[in-house]
């Protein structure tokens, strides 16, 4: 289970981001990228391997039986102090690949709730994250 395989705040957001990107049960090359920038930009790589963490997700993505619990699980272990970033870290992961289905938009939403965000919050977030892919796509501001 998923408590034996994460047990640190650093696991709990690499699974965490791990979990964001393969939501939708693909990992693009555009996701890799934005996990590979976030890991490196929170120095995260010195102190784990990312591919044993992530056979470790794999391992026990399937007996995740309630998401909730699992996520509340993961955000209690990272305890997060800026949480507006963490969302919107986990906003860009889900949007990286060009989609945003109902389950992801479930996921981000019960993410959200978790980490205390309002409404008003998270609508101007998802404003600026998807303002700035399109920006991104279309190179134009």
């Amino acid at each position: 289970m998923y408590s034996q395989s994460v047990t640190t705040p650093g696991q709990a957001l690499c699974h965490l981001y791990f979990h964001c990107c393969l939501k939708d049960g693909a990992l693009s090359p555009a996701e890799i990228d934005g996990l590979a920038d976030r890991f490196v930009a929170l120095g995260m790589q010195k102190e784990m391997n990312f591919k044993d963490e992530m056979r470790a997700y794999k391992s026990y993505k399937r007996d995740i039986i309630d998401e909730w619990l699992y996520l509340d699980y993961l955000i209690k272990l990272i305890s997060p102090i800026n949480t507006l970033a963490l969302y919107s870290h986990c906003l860009e992961l889900l949007v990286s690949d060009e989609q945003f289905d109902r389950a992801e938009e479930s996921l981000i939403k019960k993410i959200a709730s978790l980490l205390d965000i309002e409404e008003a919050q998270q609508e101007i977030i998802q404003k600026l994250v998807l303002e700035r892919k399109v920006v991104e796509l279309q190179k134009i501001i």
